[in-house]
């Protein structure tokens, strides 16, 4: 019997059964008692800012092409024998992935059948097959993929952002690489970045919904294979704290001219920076809520519509916090919400907004983990930013204003603030 650990929220009585498989494998299992459908997603510490690494039994560090993450995740849906997709449709299950910055995921939903479904998932994740005729297949599909993210404006104005931010970090290259970067991948280096990071010391499975502990547990001593921890270890080049560049105009097709400012700080990890990242959060939010002076005198003089949003976008080695929409005088908000955030530094936020926000993002939470599909993607952003899955709700339970206060001060620096503008 594995050692099994029940993580609960006090408060909301929400919980989930943690496991360290013998494999090397992290499992997180929801049993949702009244669900009828079921959500598992299985996921590896691999995205596409990793492409320099190295485990305990390589003497130097490996360099590998830009997008070979995400090449890799479309080359382990064809095996040998069969499409995964067909083994799918056998059980009625609807599968997915996806590569981001810093994870690749491989993910099922269904109403029925979720234990063939779970043996699918875990036979084809862990049975690589790579052949050079293959890759060079794959090679033009995804340079087609690559050409129509390079024709997208949203795409291209958050790249553009990414890259006046970032002098060196592999952030700053589109998820599936470049034409010149996918040219230079071959199945060996597709093995070899197989064998590093889908290791199942580097793995999480996460499954919810209607479910029992015993049986998830059982596929998995069927089909895990046990793994030695390699060690991995990864790297980045060095990053300044200063911006690349101020600002990046693109002329697209687009109706209205589309922006994204970003503030760039330092990176955090584990609990103290899953905490920043929520902060940064209410404190973006707080800047521009609908009842803030900026946000109404913006929208009454045209300067923004409802598209006007913000978000926080970090990871492993960078953070930074971004505003985007649609605006004919792009530089007008951008010096606008520079000037706001100068005056709150000195002034300080509302805090009627403060703790409006605040509620607003802990009842978003708690609404999260009630969803089958979104408790799933909780445990795993949680996981992968190192905490325990309810974290969240303690975090914003115990932030004060003066925590986002000090937030703003820190990380909303003027200074290392750009401007990225799609225009007509």
């Amino acid at each position: 019997m594995e050692n099994r650990q029940i993580i609960k929220d006090e408060l909301t009585k929400n919980e989930c059964i943690y496991v360290k498989h013998k494999s090397g494998l992290d499992i997180f299992v929801c049993e949702m008692e009244g669900y009828s459908t079921v959500d598992a997603l299985f996921g590896t510490k691999y995205g596409s800012v990793n492409t320099c690494f190295k485990t305990k039994a390589d003497k130097e560090y490996t360099t590998v092409p830009e997008g070979i993450a995400h090449f890799l995740e479309h080359k382990l849906f064809e095996n040998e024998d069969n499409d995964v997709f067909e083994l799918y449709a056998k059980t009625g299950a609807s599968a997915n992935a996806y590569t981001s910055f810093d994870r690749t995921c491989y993910i099922f939903n269904c109403s029925e059948n979720y234990e063939e479904s779970l043996r699918i998932l875990l036979e084809f994740v862990q049975s690589p097959y790579f052949t050079q005729e293959t890759v060079d297949k794959e090679q033009g599909i995804i340079a087609q993929e690559i050409n129509m993210c390079d024709d997208n404006p949203d795409n291209v104005v958050f790249f553009n952002t990414l890259k006046c931010l970032y002098h060196n970090h592999p952030v700053r290259i589109n998820i599936a690489g470049t034409i010149e970067s996918i040219a230079k991948i071959n199945a060996e280096l597709l093995y070899k970045c197989y064998n590093t990071f889908y290791n199942l010391n580097n793995m999480v499975l996460i499954i919810a919904g209607n479910v029992k502990a015993d049986e998830v547990l059982k596929i998995a001593d069927e089909k895990l294979k046990i793994c030695e921890d390699n060690g991995l270890e990864t790297v980045f080049p060095k990053e300044t704290d200063t911006v690349f560049q101020k600002e990046m105009v693109s002329k697209m097709s687009v109706g209205i001219p589309i922006f994204n400012i970003g503030f760039k700080s330092e990176p955090g990890s584990g609990y103290s920076g899953y905490k920043a990242e929520l902060e940064a959060t209410v404190a973006s939010t707080a800047l521009i809520y609908p009842s803030t002076v900026l946000y109404k005198s913006m929208t009454e003089e045209g300067l923004i519509n409802t598209t006007f949003s913000s978000e926080v976008f970090c990871g492993d080695g960078f953070f930074s916090v971004m505003f985007s929409g649609e605006s004919e005088h792009s530089r007008e908000v951008y010096r606008r919400i520079c000037e706001e955030v100068e005056r709150v530094k000195v002034e300080g936020i509302d805090r009627k907004i403060f703790e409006n926000v605040k509620k607003s993002m802990y009842g978003a939470v708690i609404r999260e983990f009630n969803g089958v599909t979104s408790i799933g993607s909780v445990i795993l952003n949680t996981y992968f930013a190192g905490v325990s899955p309810f974290d969240s709700m303690k975090i914003l339970k115990e932030m004060t204003y003066e925590d986002v206060m000090k937030c703003i001060i820190e990380r909303f620096d003027s200074e290392k603030s750009v401007i990225s503008i799609v225009e007509k």
